[in-house]
């Protein structure tokens, strides 16, 4: 008979698994106790021949393992190991977005961020468990040492499933860090909305499942402010906001603003939205005359805070701005495929 754990094991791992093994004959009793004398959950083998806890151990506690085997001669034999499991030095905990119940647009990468800085990465991607229906292949891509992105090399098809099953619990991602608790996170991704923004036309073309469904002039930003070219994920919207350019390094003698906006949905983290622009009517669909934002009437602009939703995609085209960068909110589809499955470790 064999125990996973010698006696006197110390720093043990709670999310490995405690195993008893009869190497011949069968398993008649296992106990394993915690400190305060009750018994770990676990289950044994239709065989009778192995045991495994069912229950997660604790972190820092001392663990009794006791096992009866009876033999093919019928006489009992009894091994006992106490053993200890780890103190972390500090615990992290992971949050995502989307979050739990949504349902997202098909350029929504799955992003994981960690509350404490991952030294070992590879080993913090296996406790990342990605489940999709239809089957869908993606890959990890790292934005710092807290935050990491998954997602399929063309966005997701309308109707997939996708379930985030974050197993770090018991488990390190080095430097004494081990995860704080297992999630479940579930999402689905819901029709295909692309906004298709042209700087020289000045109009955004709606397409809803490959349909156009809408036109709407714009006005991006001005030869000082170009809008950034590329691909960007629509993140947050709010039906009333102050647009504060203090916020991104502009200060307001330097040209920056203060300005109260409606129907604003973010597109970058460097303050790019889609908004409501009543002060550019004259200017949308002829001239770019915004800091940087995609200007619309009022109307529209509550239509796309209306018809949209977390993870659908705009495509800026022609505006004469830089490339958006892909650390700038979703811009995860700036990073091209071949390069994106390297990780960025």
């Amino acid at each position: 008979m064999t125990l996973a754990l010698n006696n006197g094991a110390v720093d043990v791992a709670p999310g490995l698994p405690v195993i008893a093994t009869a190497a011949d004959g069968k398993l008649t009793e296992v106990k394993l106790t915690n400190p305060e004398g009750k018994f770990v959950e676990g289950k044994m083998n239709p065989e009778s021949t192995q045991w495994t806890n069912t229950e997660p151990l604790g972190y820092g506690k001392t663990y009794k393992l006791s096992a009866t085997a009876t033999g093919e001669d019928g006489k009992p034999q009894t091994k006992e190991s106490t053993f200890t499991t780890v103190k972390p030095r500090t615990l992290t905990y992971v949050s995502t977005n989307p979050m739990d119940g949504t349902t997202i647009g098909v350029g929504q990468p799955l992003a994981f961020y960690f509350d404490e800085p991952v030294a070992d990465k590879v080993a913090a991607e296996k406790m990342l468990e990605i489940t999709t229906e239809p089957k869908v292949e993606g890959a990890f891509y790292w934005f710092n040492k807290k935050e990491v992105h998954w997602r399929p090399e063309k966005f997701w098809k309308p109707g997939t499933k996708i379930t985030m099953h974050i197993k770090v619990y018991g488990k390190t991602v080095g430097d004494g860090i081990y995860g704080q608790e297992d999630r479940v996170i579930t999402t689905t991704v819901g029709d295909e909305m692309i906004y298709e923004a042209d700087g020289q036309t000045h109009q955004v073309t709606v397409k809803k499942n490959g349909q156009v469904i809408r036109t709407m002039p714009t006005s991006m930003g001005n030869a000082a402010n170009t809008t950034p070219v590329g691909t960007y994920v629509l993140m947050e919207k709010h039906d009333h906001m102050i647009m504060d350019s203090t916020t991104y390094g502009l200060a307001l003698e330097n040209g920056g603003y203060k300005t109260p906006v409606d129907w604003a949905y973010r597109m970058s983290n460097s303050g790019i939205f889609f908004h409501s622009a009543p002060w550019s009517i004259g200017d949308q669909g002829r001239r770019n005359v915004s800091h940087g934002c995609l200007n619309l009437s009022p109307e529209n602009a509550k239509w796309v805070i209306d018809n949209s939703k977390q993870g659908d995609v705009v495509i800026v085209t022609n505006s004469g701005g830089p490339p958006l960068e892909a650390w700038d909110g979703f811009g995860d589809w700036q990073v091209p495929w071949t390069q994106w499955v390297q990780g960025n470790r």
